[in-house]
């Protein structure tokens, strides 16, 4: 089992910023990527950021410029750091980890239980 578990949600104006944290615990032996989803109401799951173990990090066009997704491996946590926001980038902020379980060779996908983020104009 890997439990992943959000902080650092809430309300805030355009034009100001949020850190939004996520720590992996449980029967981890690696976790290769780290990455932040979001669903807003009435749309799918989209893409916000990844980031690998060895640092290499993906953004959505919508956030690029503005989202700075970091980790650290010691911690099995990563950050998402959320400026300049927007009322668009309202909605519920989900942590996903993929990775490897100790002792065996099985893989692991786990969510959050996710974090609302609410931008008001």
């Amino acid at each position: 089992q890997v439990q992943l578990v959000e902080s650092g949600g809430g309300l805030v104006q355009a034009g100001g910023s949020l850190r939004l944290s996520c720590a992996a615990s449980g029967s981890i032996f690696s976790i290769n990527v780290m990455g932040w989803y979001r669903q807003a109401p009435g749309k799918e799951r989209e893409l916000v950021a990844t980031i690998t173990s060895g640092g290499s990090t993906n953004y959505a066009d919508s956030v690029k410029g503005r989202f700075t997704i970091s980790r650290d491996n010691a911690k099995n946590t990563a950050y998402l750091q959320m400026n300049s926001l927007k009322p668009e980038d309202t909605a519920v902020y989900y942590c996903n980890a993929k990775g490897a379980f100790v002792l065996t060779p099985r893989q692991f996908d786990s969510w959050g239980q996710g974090t609302q983020v609410t931008v008001s104009s």
